[in-house]
């Protein structure tokens, strides 16, 4: 399995970024797909989270703000509004099977 993600950027506090991964290989939609981050200095967080036809999963941090999605089995989005500078950080996605697969991550930078 291979993921690439894609979207991230400079932007200001409040606007809004969309990011997305591709999954290569063998990724089915009954397997969870995520999202995690890492601030600089900081372990790597869970975002949010989907699998299957179960309701999406998020952080606290980030409810009512984000919003995951899955397109077809092997294409992840993730819509980032309102952001705040504290979301600054790598977004990886990930999906896990047998074993939890890492993208090589995308950077997200808030600030004005």
């Amino acid at each position: 399995v291979q993921l690439v993600e894609s979207g991230g950027g400079l932007v200001q506090p409040g606007g809004s970024l969309r990011l997305s991964c591709v999954g290569e290989g063998s990724v089915f939609r009954s397997f969870t797909m995520a999202w995690y981050r890492q601030g600089s200095g900081s372990e790597r967080e869970f975002v949010a989270s989907i699998t299957g036809r179960e309701a999406p999963k998020y952080a606290e941090s980030v409810k009512d703000r984000f919003t995951i999605s899955r397109d077809n089995p092997k294409t992840l989005f993730l819509q980032m509004n309102s952001l705040k500078p504290e979301d600054t950080a790598v977004y990886y996605c990930s999906y896990t099977d047998y074993k939890q697969w890492w993208g090589q991550g995308t950077q997200v930078t808030v600030s004005s």
